[in-house]
């Protein structure tokens, strides 16, 4: 009898165990780490198939007019406009404008934000800087490509490098991470990473600050329109807002900023020993305690942005080379403005991305540097120490940090 309970038993433990065994979520290999895909070519990443890449590229470099509620003020006709050089997602010499007055303790923003669109569906109501504005900077536009990647930084790889900044530069360096509303997820922080202030921290909230401020068609998650120096362009508006009844268009932006491949390297140039020798200087010098060559993205299946969106296999896992730590510095080039975070911002700028810098003829964030050597040599406040280190160089050693910098 006890042999048949013994059995018995047996039988239900296995029986037992194949059940909870074959209720457990499948277990897979974890994805490999290796280097995020590059190139200038207009495909896709992984994240999206080709034909759907094309399509979203489409619709990202469409112009659109009045009656797809461009407007009343604004700045460009389409997103590919700010965003085309040498492919549709990258830079131009596109600027925008900012303004506003300080008045020795704080920024105060001009009438209507800091924001001063160019352009106006009516002569009446075209944005002028008014008098007793006097901060005013050109933003230029930035290359969106390889966004994708950036998104899915961890939060906490960003306040660790702001925190190792000062050891690593002797406490002249202290780069600021920003928490930053994620738009499409109400009352979610997380840190900025995109616009030359670290404004946003996820790309659906990017593409719709951009569809509003830009091209002036409200969305649901951006509803509200622009006004004209601070007094309402209602009655010039043809659509009522939002202009868009659904987030359908700034969803496709996003999908295509997601599924673009990072900015290539001119390898047969990198590979010269004046480049690897300009290379070493740069480090040396102390340039990569803010342009930080190397990230590592968030894996697969990670869930960001709130939870509303899940990094896929294109996206996660990559090694990327951006040369930025996406913070906030103040290098004696501060525009002036304060956008989404306190008074102490005022004159500091994102540290830009190098890479995809040999695509480019205008540099630092107004543009106003037209050869890379002079927009070294603009840098001071916080980079002071490590400029004065550059123009200690010889010529030989300058030009080797140029090659290099030619190479990204």
């Amino acid at each position: 009898m006890n042999r048949l309970k013994q059995i018995i038993l047996a039988v239900f433990i296995i029986f037992s165990f194949l059940f909870v065994f074959s209720n457990e979520p499948t277990i897979t290999a974890q994805q490999s780490v290796t280097e995020a895909l590059t190139g200038f070519d207009d495909q896709s990443n992984g994240f999206t198939d080709a034909s759907t890449h094309r399509e979203n590229l489409d619709a990202f470099a469409e112009t659109e007019g009045i009656k797809d509620g461009v407007g009343p003020v604004f700045n460009s006709f389409s997103c590919g406009e700010c965003h085309s050089n040498p492919v549709i997602g990258g830079s131009s010499q596109i600027t925008e404008l900012r303004a506003g007055h300080f008045d020795g303790q704080k920024f105060i923003d001009h009438p209507g934000g800091s924001l001063i669109q160019s352009r106006a569906i009516d002569p009446s109501i075209v944005e002028k800087v008014l008098d007793g504005n006097e901060v005013r900077t050109l933003r230029l536009s930035l290359s969106i490509l390889g966004d994708g990647y950036i998104e899915a930084i961890d939060d906490s790889v960003l306040l660790d490098i702001a925190k190792q900044q000062p050891n690593l530069s002797g406490g002249k360096i202290n780069g600021q991470a920003l928490w930053v509303p994620v738009e499409e997820a109400p009352g979610v922080m997380r840190i900025g990473r995109f616009g030359w202030k670290s404004q946003q921290a996820s790309l659906l909230s990017f593409s719709g600050d951009a569809y509003t401020n830009e091209m002036g068609i409200t969305t649901p998650l951006f509803p509200i329109e622009n006004t004209s120096n601070g007094k309402s362009i209602s009655k010039f508006d043809p659509l009522p807002d939002p202009d868009e009844g659904d987030n359908d268009d700034i969803e496709i932006f996003t999908e295509f900023m997601r599924a673009t491949k990072a900015p290539s390297r001119d390898m047969q140039l990198a590979r010269t020993s004046s480049a690897q020798a300009g290379e070493g200087l740069f480090n040396n010098m102390g340039c990569v305690i803010c342009h930080v060559s190397t990230f590592k993205t968030l894996p697969a299946a990670f869930k960001i942005n709130g939870g509303t969106f899940t990094i896929p296999p294109a996206i996660g896992d990559k090694i990327i080379h951006p040369y930025s730590d996406f913070l906030l510095h103040d290098i004696g080039t501060g525009d002036g403005i304060v956008q989404n975070a306190g008074q102490e911002t005022r004159n500091k700028i994102r540290t830009v991305p190098l890479w995809g810098l040999r695509t480019r003829n205008r540099f630092m964030h107004d543009g106003l540097s037209l050869t890379v050597n002079e927009a070294i040599l603009r840098h001071a406040g916080e980079a002071s120490f490590v400029i004065d280190k550059y123009r200690a160089l010889s010529k030989k050693q300058k030009q080797q940090v140029l090659t290099f910098l030619s190479s990204l």
